[in-house]
Order: structure tokens, then C-alpha cells, then sequence
């Protein structure tokens, strides 16, 4: 039986995985600090033999080495996601959590312990090339910086994969509503309208069950895979902000979107990215934009408290 610690594990991506994984029988850990509150999504998992959970946060190290020990793969999720929460927390702070903290877990980790990261596209900042994995990284913000640094940190030891993902969207346990995606589909279903800055600049998605896929894939196929970085996403889904307007506009046709030409967006990533290489794979993703707007319009009606379910 595979031992597996998920750092990060009670988040939106975390809470979608952590099922994929028990239901191969793998004995689970999970280390998370519930700065959201979200301990309650674990709850279905509480009387699953092999499932546990250490509340704890990721920058204790004694915590950190402890819990590593006879781990046969960690899955790095621990961090301060997006660029809104890394200036809200500050650079120093989001260094720690995101940077400093993957630095100790590389340092501590054996040899033989395969380590998977989630990195993120926003590691390109805005390119105006097609990005692969070898395009030069130029990251814009706080959140891109210190991803981009612990990704280089992660991949400087043998047995570690790097996945640069997408721009999540979708339903999970932990919802998250500042993900554009479903940031856009709720304003359209409770506020009737939405403000687009830039909207001409270019997302890449994926849907964060097919995001928690490709830790399987990469357990599934680890001696492929080890010592390299993949872009994790759809070339199918390499869209404008405009053209995601449209199509939640198709599904919540009363809504109205303004495309506005006098601010500019802060967040200022632009770029399409190439997912070759893992698609060479057999990595394939299975929902689509607009399955996962058709998701999100069941789902929203059902969500009251709505600060609960955002970073920021």
C-alpha cells in the first residue's frame, strides 16, 4: 500500500483529490492549517481506515519532517494561492509559506520519496509566444515569483515531478468563487452583471477534477515522468476573457458583461500554453468549459455564505 502525504490537502484541489486517492486504497495524510475554515470538507472522510489529518501549518518543520517519514510520494499543495492573497499577505510571508517551506520539504525528503508539485502557469506572466515547457519563465506577480522559485527549488532533486497547471474552475467540496470562471459564472447568476478589464487577454483552464487526475497519472506513470515539468491543461481551452463571458452568457443568457476600455486588469497575464507533452502521455482532460459552467449553475444556487469560499 502506497503512503501518501498531501500538503495543502483540505483546499479546493486537495478535497477533490483526497477521494481519487482512497478509493485506491492508499493510506492518506493530510497537513493543513484550515485558514479558511474548511476543516468541515473532510468530514466524509473522518472513518476511512486510512485516511488521517494533522492540522498544522506547513512552515513548521519539526511538524513537516516528522510526517514525511515513511511517505512514499508527497503531493505539494500547500501554499498562498493566487495573487490577491500573496499581496494581501505580503511578500516576506508569502515567501515563507510558498518559497522557503518548499525549500525545507526538498531538503528533508530521502532520496527514494517521489515528490509532485503543483506549480501554476502563472510562472509565464505574459508571453507573447506559445508556451511550452521550455519558454522562459517571467513571472509578474508576488504569487508567480515565489512559485516559480520553489519550483526550480523542487526540481533541483532527482525524484521530483512539476506540474504548471492551468487556471482552475469547477465544483469541489472547498469551493473557491475568485477563480475567473467561477468568479464570472456567480456574478452572473447572483448579481446579473460583471465588470471585464482587458478582456482581450488570454487564460488557459482546466477543471479541477482533471487538475487532481494528473497526480494519478503521474503516480501511474512515475518512471516517465520523474525530473520533469509539465504543462497541465487543454489546448482546447486556451480562451480570451471575452470569449468565457460568452460562453456563460450562452447558460445565464439574462446576464449582461461590460467590457470596460478606461482601467486595466492588475492581473496581468496574457498567454496560451502548449499541453504536448503530457498529452503525449495519454494524459487527456474529460470536462469541458462548458460542462463545467453547466456544473457551476447548479451548484451556486446552493452557496450562501460566500466569503467562506474564496482566498481573498
Amino acid at each position: 500500500m502506497k503512503k501518501i502525504l498531501v500538503t495543502g490537502g483540505a483546499g479546493y484541489v486537495g478535497t477533490t483529490l483526497i477521494p481519487m486517492l482512497l478509493e485506491r486504497n492508499y493510506e492518506v495524510t493530510i497537513i493543513d492549517n484550515l485558514m479558511f475554515g474548511n476543516g468541515d470538507k473532510l468530514i466524509p472522510f473522518i472513518n476511512n481506515k486510512n485516511f488521517s489529518f494533522i492540522e498544522g501549518d506547513i512552515r513548521d518543520e519539526k511538524l513537516v519532517a516528522s510526517l514525511v517519514k515513511g511517505k512514499d510520494i508527497i503531493i505539494h499543495l500547500a501554499a498562498y494561492v493566487g495573487f490577491p492573497l500573496c499581496r494581501l499577505k505580503g511578500e516576506h510571508e508569502s515567501y515563507e509559506v510558498n518559497t522557503q517551506a518548499s525549500r525545507f520539504l526538498a531538503n528533508v525528503l530521502e532520496e527514494e520519496q517521489y515528490l509532485l508539485f503543483g506549480s501554476t502557469g502563472s510562472n509565464y506572466g505574459e508571453v507573447t509566444v506559445l508556451c511550452t515547457e521550455e519558454t522562459p519563465l517571467n513571472p509578474l506577480s508576488i504569487y508567480g515569483k515565489t512559485k516559480t522559485e520553489a519550483e526550480q527549488i523542487v526540481m533541483g532533486r532527482k525524484n521530483s515531478t512539476a506540474f504548471r497547471f492551468a487556471t482552475a474552475f469547477g465544483v469541489s467540496p472547498r469551493m473557491r468563487l475568485d477563480l475567473l470562471v467561477n468568479d464570472l459564472t456567480h456574478k452572473a447568476m447572483t448579481e446579473g452583471y460583471a465588470v471585464i478589464y482587458e478582456s482581450h487577454f488570454l487564460r488557459t483552464f482546466i477543471h479541477v477534477r482533471d487538475l487532481a487526475r494528473s497526480f494519478i497519472f503521474a503516480i501511474d506513470n512515475q518512471e516517465e515522468m520523474v525530473s520533469n515539468v509539465y504543462n497541465v491543461g487543454s489546448n482546447a481551452m486556451n480562451h480570451t476573457k471575452k470569449r468565457v463571458c460568452e460562453m456563460i452568457n450562452e447558460r445565464v443568457p439574462d446576464a449582461y458583461f461590460h467590457y470596460a476600455d478606461i482601467r486595466e486588469d492588475v492581473d496581468k497575464r496574457n498567454y496560451q500554453v502548449c499541453y504536448q507533452k503530457i498529452n503525449s502521455l495519454g494524459y487527456e482532460i474529460e470536462t469541458t468549459l462548458e460542462e463545467g459552467v453547466n456544473e457551476l449553475k447548479l451548484a451556486i444556487p446552493l452557496i450562501k455564505e460566500q466569503t467562506k469560499y474564496r482566498n481573498v
